[in-house]
């Protein structure tokens, strides 16, 4: 990573080059790829064993990546019965758990429903159960952020002001923000424009403050929508989505931070490396018009 460079990229979940299974060999092959960062994919249970996550951290440093864990998927910030929210409270603080053992500081999840409920009432609720976990964890001196997704889907909490308050409101709280899905919840193909994405990374400096916007994490993709949001992942190359812009606009606004790359196959590490590949193109474009108007 150069001097100038300060967005680490790389997948959510192996790369689907991967020749061999398991974590410890997507972080070797991430790193064999030129890529600098692996979010962990736990999205259906986390199982793994105290020794394995060891194992897990210390590839990642001596690969030099970055790790991020994305959380089971059958979290609900706003579960229905009790029975339901005890288990979702269980599968947040064990990724967290698991992911600070194995090294990971971002634990992303996806925050839940609105259930047909209003939601400022859904905000609040998920407020509450935020600062509870966040508490537990800090009592437990498991140091990470939980980083609710912004969603895809209208039907789902998860806007990107719904984040970004619960980011100023409960330590602990960061966001991931997910740009495929912004455009996907919008449903008729806004939020695809430089001036919608700076005017997303204004409003998200406003939360984070200039410290926080150096410690971004997000998921970029291509992506299917309907009038309803969020469809289905698509490959860059199928997609709508104007990546690039959206890339100048990280370099216009500083951002740092960590990015996955979601795609179907056999497109997830080709979409990783082309985004990284135009990130540091426009890095460089950016860095000598810097220079000319020095000189």
């Amino acid at each position: 990573m150069s001097e100038q460079e300060t967005i680490r990229f790389g997948t959510v979940g192996s790369p689907q080059t991967a020749r061999e299974s398991g974590t410890v060999a997507a972080i070797y092959h991430s790193r064999e790829l030129g890529l600098q960062h692996l979010e962990i994919a736990w999205v259906q249970s986390v199982r793994v064993s105290d020794e394995m996550c060891a194992q897990i951290k210390q590839a990642a440093i001596t690969c030099d990546i970055t790790l991020s864990i994305h959380a089971p998927y059958f979290i609900n910030l706003n579960s229905q019965t009790a029975e339901l929210m005890e288990k979702s409270d269980a599968r947040l603080l064990a990724a967290a758990r698991k992911g600070y053992l194995a090294g990971a500081r971002d634990i992303v999840f996806h925050p839940g429903s609105y259930h047909s409920q209003p939601p400022e009432q859904v905000y609040e609720r998920a407020r509450q159960k935020l600062v509870e976990l966040t508490g537990i964890l800090r009592e437990e001196g498991v140091d990470v952020n939980l980083r609710p997704e912004t969603m895809g889907k209208s039907a789902m909490f998860g806007t990107l002001d719904e984040v970004l308050q619960l980011s100023r409101d409960v330590p602990g709280v960061m966001p991931c923000i997910d740009w495929a899905h912004l455009h996907a919840r919008a449903g008729d193909g806004s939020f695809n424009s430089y001036d919608e994405f700076a005017d997303a990374l204004r409003r998200t400096q406003a939360a984070l403050r200039d410290d926080g916007m150096k410690r971004l994490h997000f998921h970029l993709s291509g992506i299917a929508y309907t009038a309803k949001g969020e469809k289905a992942h698509l490959p860059l190359n199928e997609a709508d989505l104007h990546y690039r812009e959206l890339l100048q606009a990280f370099i216009d606004f500083g951002v740092g931070g960590t990015a996955g790359v979601e795609a179907p196959a056999p497109f997830h590490t080709s979409d990783a490396l082309t985004l990284q590949a135009t990130y540091r193109r426009l890095l460089g474009d950016a860095s000598a018009q810097e220079a000319e108007s020095e000189d």
